[in-house]
């Protein structure tokens, strides 16, 4: 084993889910984060928006960013797409707008 597998130090971040206020359709957000403290390299993550009044398929995941299949990848409402290996920042942005966006639809009766 070389010194640097056994001495990966990993800063992982993965707070309380968020309950999601129903004026805004209600739901859960979850994130988790696993980041190389001494290299910075994002090695996994997830984030989820579920919310199986938005959609009852696929346990109510609505909205998911995550690397979990050992690529980087979007679902949305049961369809996996792949997508492009970003920063944490850029991911979690995206991320953001998306779920705002499709609570927003939810709410409006789109």
């Amino acid at each position: 084993m070389k010194t640097s597998d056994w001495s990966r130090q990993v800063r992982r971040y993965a707070p309380a889910d968020a309950h999601i206020p129903r004026k805004l359709g209600g739901g859960i957000l979850k994130e988790v984060v696993e980041q190389d403290v001494l290299t910075g390299e994002l090695l996994r993550y997830a984030l989820a928006h579920i919310n199986p009044l938005i959609f009852a398929g696929d346990n109510g995941w609505v909205l998911g960013y995550d690397n979990a299949h050992g690529y980087p990848h979007r679902r949305c409402m049961g369809r996996i797409m792949l997508d492009p290996q970003s920063s944490w920042e850029a991911i979690r942005e995206k991320f953001e707008t998306e779920w705002r966006q499709i609570a927003i639809d939810y709410m409006n009766g789109s």
